[in-house]
């Protein structure tokens, strides 16, 4: 029923059916790495080392795309924000392992190329790189008549950045008592937007171009394609301020499957929920789709796009540093010994 309350999987995503995909690729990979490879599937970024020294290089890869997301770009022929976001979420992930983003590529593919559109969403993937410090080194263009709705097409972007041994950031030098620090989010970003679809524009009926009186009166398209924030040059500068030692990027899943990721086994992040305010835009979708307050947090970021994990005594040198680079920030909780995942306080 319509008025029923909405969930990722009523939307159409089925969580666990990609866990178990995982699972099985696992092994499919693992038979293929030799001992430069650092740490195996599930970290942030694959880990490639080039050396066994503290000073060696490791190579920090990433890829993504920008999900469903593209439907909304697609509705409002606007095609400007979608790179910035493919860059985001390849360049947030390499970071949470201290690696600093070198170069990045794309993967255009559509029914018929259009250059104009191409141009438009390579623009955007430029401005993610300079917002980086990468370098856009190439990509590929692929015209698949037949395959994608006329208008539509798919993107992907790879990344890879180098850290060093001695600077990497695998979580393993988190103890008990050290605070989380979360860093704002731009808003939805470029998650859970089968659920954010499904809920605003099927089920409570908004068109792209309405404007919404809690969002400041924007139209909801532009809202909803407001692109994700890109931390590199933040988590860098904030490594030379303080000792960090974790980090999570914090996009699909919410910060119950993220965070844990940053944390070494024996420990769990207790957070506390009312330490920063969640934007607007999330309140505006739960409550078009009914959304029960669980699914919210297990599916979106709620506001926090990162979270780093610093030792108690540097929290408050963490958060004002990266208020000083343009994001805001908050103690958000800290982590405690048990069995791993978040425990909410508040």
């Amino acid at each position: 029923m319509a008025d029923d309350p909405l969930t990722y999987r009523a939307a159409g995503v089925d969580i666990e059916a990609g866990y178990r995909a995982v699972e099985r690729i696992k092994e499919l990979a693992r038979a293929t790495h030799g001992p430069e490879v650092l740490g195996g599937i599930g970290r942030f970024g694959g880990l490639y080392a080039l050396g066994e020294g503290p000073d060696d290089p490791v190579l920090v890869a990433g890829t993504d795309g920008v999900g469903t997301k593209l439907k909304i770009a697609f509705a409002m022929d606007r095609h400007d924000t979608i790179g910035i976001d493919l860059v985001a979420y390849c360049v947030n992930d390499i970071i949470c392992h201290g690696a600093r983003p070198l170069f990045f590529l794309d993967y255009v593919a559509a029914g018929k190329i259009n250059p104009d559109q191409v141009a438009e969403i390579v623009a955007g993937i430029a401005r993610g790189c300079r917002e980086a410090g990468c370098a856009l080194i190439g990509g590929e263009t692929a015209e698949m008549p037949g395959f994608y709705q006329r208008g539509e097409y798919d993107v992907a972007g790879f990344a890879v950045g180098m850290t060093t041994r001695a600077r990497l950031i695998d979580g393993s030098r988190v103890e008990p008592g050290d605070v989380i620090v979360g860093i704002a989010s731009t808003g939805l970003q470029a998650s859970g937007f089968s659920l954010v679809r499904e809920a605003v524009l099927n089920r409570a009926g908004w068109e792209l171009h309405e404007p919404v009186p809690e969002l400041g009166n924007r139209p909801v398209g532009e809202v909803l394609l407001t692109p994700t924030a890109i931390y590199a040059r933040t988590i860098l500068s904030l490594m030379d301020a303080v000792d960090v030692r974790g980090v999570a990027n914090i996009s699909g899943g919410g910060l119950p499957e993220n965070l844990p990721r940053a944390l070494p086994p024996g420990t769990q992040a207790v957070v506390e929920r009312g330490r920063w305010t969640v934007p607007p835009v999330f309140r505006f979708v739960q409550k078009c789709g009914t959304i029960p307050e669980e699914e919210m947090w297990n599916t979106f970021n709620m506001g926090i796009g990162m979270a780093v994990v610093v030792p108690a005594g540097q929290a408050d040198q963490a958060v004002a540093h990266v208020r000083s680079t343009g994001h805001d920030a908050w103690p958000i909780g800290y982590v405690a010994e048990g069995p791993a995942g978040v425990r909410w306080e508040g």
